[in-house]
């Protein structure tokens, strides 16, 4: 807490020294930090959030699918405001918030409890609809792995979302090409032949994040592959 009483907020540059202050048995360092900028543009730019009320009901729902390797995602909600710093330093401690895959539980902010690969589209599928159903203005943003769509939980909700033409449904998929089986033509045709829109962008870009989040048609779900060097 900053002297006001008010949560101190960061920027991205200070992003760095955040997740520096997690330490532990992390076995998914750069499945973390391939999503931090991808991250840091949704809660920057794009997502409709407010840290005072994690569970504001016209909120825009954030899922991380991509739950294995959560430091970025702990560094951003900390750097907005939904947690405070000194929380990072108990990282995978056994009393801490932040667990080795979050806990919607425990942190203010998480929408679902992730880690296991291929569940996050398909929840994310059925939130759209269901805000759809109630005519809510709120959209819906689902971060995955290529390595995900080998799980054909996915596949099922990439043609269920492109036949109810969920225009309130964003898929975006962190390209570190990880995937073992692929995809003819690339990860945003298996979009596509679905009735999805879909660009692709430099994952370390934050305009072209931004743009390819925002540039859109209305009424049909959007994929965004933000593709980033694997190290």
């Amino acid at each position: 807490m900053n002297t006001s009483g008010q949560i101190e907020t960061y920027g991205y540059h200070d992003l760095s020294a955040l997740m520096t202050r997690m330490t532990g048995d992390e076995k998914h360092s750069f499945s973390a930090t391939s999503t931090l900028d991808v991250l840091w543009v949704l809660y920057d730019r794009v997502l409709q959030v407010d840290p005072a009320d994690p569970d504001w009901a016209d909120r825009d729902r954030f899922i991380l699918s991509k739950g294995h390797g959560p430091m970025a995602y702990y560094a951003v909600l900390a750097a907005k405001g939904f947690i405070t710093a000194d929380v990072l330093d108990g990282f995978g401690q056994h009393d801490s918030i932040l667990g080795q895959h979050p806990d919607r539980t425990l942190v203010p902010g998480v929408e679902i409890s992730s880690g296991s690969l291929g569940h996050g589209l398909p929840i994310a599928t059925g939130l759209a609809h269901g805000l759809r159903i109630k005519e809510s203005g709120s959209r819906v943003f689902c971060l995955l792995g290529d390595a995900e769509f080998d799980e054909g939980s996915n596949n099922e909700a990439i043609e269920i979302a492109g036949r109810l033409g969920l225009g309130n449904l964003t898929a975006i998929v962190i390209d570190n090409q990880s995937t073992s089986h692929g995809w003819p033509g690339g990860i945003a045709s298996r979009f596509e032949v679905e009735g999805w829109t879909s660009a692709s962008v430099d994952g370390r870009d934050h305009e072209e994040i931004e743009m390819g989040l925002l540039d859109r048609k209305p009424g049909i779900p959007h994929a965004l592959v933000a593709k980033v060097e694997s190290k």
